[in-house]
């Protein structure tokens, strides 16, 4: 019978965010595939604990993909965990999970802590819909392609992004959608130095210009602005009116309902309908309420 592959939350800094869940799973597993086996020896340290552990990693995907499968197949169960925070999110776990699941191998998830997410709720930006972006592309085509699909984005849009890489991303950002774009910069999230610094993207460059960045960082970049609907003319407000009163509406009423979709009084659009189209006017009978 096959073993089961857990995905496994670790924590994004401070060790002490590991759920009691997590330290279980890693306890009972037979073996834990790791982004980077050294970092995850410190963890299993602070637990106490000695695993055999697999590396998993983007440049060995294929063949530790195909061995960590075979055991799982074989019966043994499997803790899949990145250096911080959800696996297979930004993450090359994401592809022994597609073939976990091609496999009909169990997949269970253990979640906690999400760098993306924990940066969002602290970021005062809007939170009702937002898109992540994890790390950009390096190549600067690719880079400059994907901010220009981004540009009429109305939702809030997460990056990760290097220390060493920061000043040229915040460039970027600039350029293509504006200095001042509301931008927070989160840093360290739960470590001993961390940071949240709502600003804008302008700022943030100017300020990484002069103050050389380090840590871990996310971005949490406000939307575009929703277009705003293109504002109606008094004359355009008349001639609704006109095509209301052909369709059998009284003079009072086509003006009451255009103005409902502009900015214009009804008795606005009334003098105007009548102004315009003398064949039009109105009744005697047929006035302003």
């Amino acid at each position: 019978m096959a073993g089961t592959l857990y995905i496994v939350a670790t924590p994004i800094g401070n060790l002490d965010d590991l759920t009691p869940r997590a330290a279980a799973v890693f306890a009972a597993v037979d073996f834990i595939a790791a982004e980077d086996t050294r970092v995850t020896v410190k963890l299993l340290n602070h637990l106490g604990l000695k695993k055999p552990l697999v590396s998993y990693y983007e440049h060995n995907l294929k063949e530790r993909g195909a061995r960590i499968l075979a055991r799982i197949q074989a019966g043994e169960s499997c803790a899949l965990c990145s250096d911080a925070g959800m696996p297979a999110i930004s993450d090359p776990g994401e592809l022994i999970v597609r073939d976990a699941h091609a496999l009909g191998i169990r997949v269970v998830p253990v979640p906690a802590a999400s760098a993306a997410v924990t940066a969002l709720a602290v970021s005062g930006q809007p939170t009702g819909r937002w898109v992540f972006e994890g790390f950009l592309p390096t190549g600067r085509r690719q880079k400059k392609e994907r901010l220009d699909a981004l540009k009429g984005e109305t939702r809030t849009v997460i990056f990760y992004e290097a220390p060493h890489k920061l000043p040229t991303t915040l460039q970027d950002l600039e350029d293509a959608f504006g200095p001042d774009r509301p931008l927070t910069v989160c840093r360290e999230l739960t470590k001993l130095h961390e940071e949240v610094r709502m600003t804008t993207l302008g700022q943030a460059n100017a300020y990484y210009k002069e103050n050389p960045p380090r840590g871990e960082f996310v971005l949490v970049m406000a939307g575009a602005p929703a277009p705003r609907p293109a504002r109606m003319t008094l004359e355009e407000a008349a001639a609704l009116a006109r095509q209301l009163m052909d369709q059998g509406a009284s003079a009072a009423e086509a003006a009451r309902q255009a103005a409902r979709q502009c900015s214009f009084s009804k008795s606005e659009i009334y003098r105007c309908c009548a102004c315009g189209a003398p064949q039009d006017l109105p009744r005697a009978t047929d006035t302003m309420e």
